[in-house]
């Protein structure tokens, strides 16, 4: 009856999909899906309350995989896949071979069109499928791509490999570039807009926009809020003179850079003619400046609360330039993150809720130590992103079994009173996982990428290399928890009605919807489900 139903409402579908002229991903670095409610009585209704009024709230969308970083996350949305699948493990990950970490967007082979910086020597090439953004260009070679962010890695994956124009932050020149991978030369139009718009233009002191009552949190010195170089205190204002011209790594901190963004995304709908060829158009763009002030102040902060406040400003500015440049009827948007947050643990453990700090090299040492004792030499090499690398080279000259090493190990990790649960790659290889943890560890596994063991640290837990009140304030994600895989997604455009969604969706899902929204193939590991929701009204 489903199957049916669905194929009536993909007919209607395709009727709207006539007048889609553009569809735009918005994506917002580490926003937890409570900012909706929290942030709400101080949005106004142009932007976030646009989706709200008249759009759709997925409310119950999740990330169903483990790590909840920044690559895997943009990577997801836009292949409709896992990690297991698009092989973006990781923000960066250790390289066996090289026998160092390696970076989901660093490309030595290419170089930075723009600047004379480094920063533009990125590609998708460790991308291992396609987006839906690919399946677009592939299928309308017409069709333009265009993806925006300060990070890279936000601006390169979403584009995916066929992307018109990828363009990113230079955390040198505080302008916009990209790679030769995409281009030989900057167009003019982006030329033209660092011209006069660099980060330094947009400096300004930051103050709260609004009376400090009328927030959600009202405390401003908080014992659990990183002090940014130059201030003695995390409180309001962030002067310009504090945050110092041609700082670039403290900019992105302050909302300034989203301001940029959106410029910058308002300045390309309009050079690149977005939403007026006959084919229908992408536009992705990802703020990152939510994450980076999220790590620094944590989610329960004036800064972050704040940062959302005028966040909305520049979604209602989107909107406008959309309405004005496209035609009402004639887009989609759809808003979501790339992962939420671990509350700030010092936070969790003054509350007596569960949470606190562990130093995991720590227990890289133990079991080192124990096999020092064992087999002669220490076997554990790396610990990155809760993976535990061996050397297997050694493993092979002292004639051991890898796979009862793997074994030996998560028995080990298991014993350990701050662990969750841990499983080793012959496990993941041959399916061997039953529990939900150590499924989301699954879909986060490759076998060339990941390490031999992969493990989970209790809720609350994050890990520390050093225990002080510095290293205790400010905060991190990655993990499984609901803290970190419960986002908002939100849509509103083009045939979709107002509405609530209560369901599981995963986010593998939105790719999986644009496909149909787009009318078309589904692209080539994609493994999630449309929300057949949104035309089904």
């Amino acid at each position: 009856m489903r199957n049916v139903l669905f194929s009536f409402c993909f007919i209607s579908l395709g009727l709207n999909a006539q007048n889609l002229k553009l569809v735009v991903g918005v994506v917002v670095d580490q926003m937890c899906y409570d900012y909706l409610q929290r942030f709400d009585n101080n949005f106004g209704m142009g932007g976030f309350q646009r989706f709200l009024s008249k759009g759709v709230n997925c409310k119950n969308a999740t990330f169903n995989f483990v790590p909840t970083y920044t690559g895997p996350g943009h990577a997801s949305i836009y292949t409709g896949t896992t990690p297991s699948n698009h092989g973006i493990v990781a923000n960066d990950w250790y390289d066996r071979t090289l026998q160092k970490s390696v970076n989901c967007v660093l490309d030595t082979t290419v170089k930075t069109i723009g600047s004379i910086s480094r920063f533009g020597m990125a590609s998708p090439h460790f991308l291992e499928t396609t987006t839906v953004s690919d399946q677009l260009k592939l299928t309308y070679p017409q069709a333009k791509v265009i993806s925006l962010s300060v990070k890279d890695r936000s601006a390169i994956l979403p584009g995916g490999h066929l992307s018109d124009g990828s363009y990113w932050f230079d955390f040198q020149t505080g302008s916009f570039i990209t790679s030769s991978y995409f281009k030989e030369s900057l167009p003019t139009w982006l030329t033209d807009f660092n011209a006069v718009h660099s980060a330094n233009n947009y400096l300004s002191d930051w103050n709260l926009l609004l009376p400090q009552e009328r927030y959600s949190r009202t405390l401003d010195d908080s014992p659990y809020e990183r002090i940014i170089s130059g201030k003695k205190a995390p409180v309001f204002p962030y002067t310009q003179e504090e945050i110092g011209l041609g700082n670039f790594a403290k900019f992105v901190v302050t909302p300034f850079a989203n301001t940029q963004l959106t410029d910058l995304a308002k300045k390309a709908i309009i050079a690149e003619q977005l939403g007026k060829r006959n084919a229908t158009d992408f536009l992705c763009i990802s703020y990152s400046s939510t994450d980076i002030a999220g790590h620094e102040f944590g989610p329960y902060s004036l800064e972050v609360e704040d940062m959302y406040l005028r966040l909305n400003l520049e979604l209602e500015r989107l909107f406008q330039c959309l309405d004005r440049e496209v035609g009402k009827k004639n887009y989609i948007v759809f808003l979501t993150a790339d992962h939420a947050v671990v509350p700030v643990p010092q936070q969790l453990v003054d509350s007596k809720l569960p949470g606190g700090y562990f130093n995991v090299d720590s227990l890289v040492v133990a079991l080192n130590l124990e096999w020092q004792a064992k087999y002669g030499e220490p076997l554990v090499v790396k610990c990155k992103n809760l993976n535990l690398y061996f050397n297997r080279e050694r493993v092979a000259a002292l004639g051991l079994n890898l796979t009862t090493l793997q074994e030996e190990a998560v028995e080990w990790m298991r014993k350990q009173p701050l662990v969750r649960t841990a499983v080793s790659a012959h496990q993941l290889d041959h399916g061997n996982v039953w529990s939900n943890w150590d499924n989301m560890l699954a879909r986060g596994y490759t076998k060339e990428r990941s390490g031999d063991v992969l493990f989970m640290l209790k809720p609350g837990l994050i890990s520390e290399s050093e225990d002080s009140d510095e290293a205790h304030r400010g905060t991190t994600h990655g993990t499984a928890y609901n803290y970190d895989t419960h986002v908002p997604l939100l849509w509103y455009g083009n045939g979709i009605k107002k509405g609530n969604i209560y369901r599981p969706i995963a986010i593998t899902d939105i790719a999986a919807t644009l496909v149909y929204f787009l009318e078309l193939q589904r692209p080539a590991s994609m493994t999630g489900e449309p929300i057949y929701e949104l035309w089904d009204k």
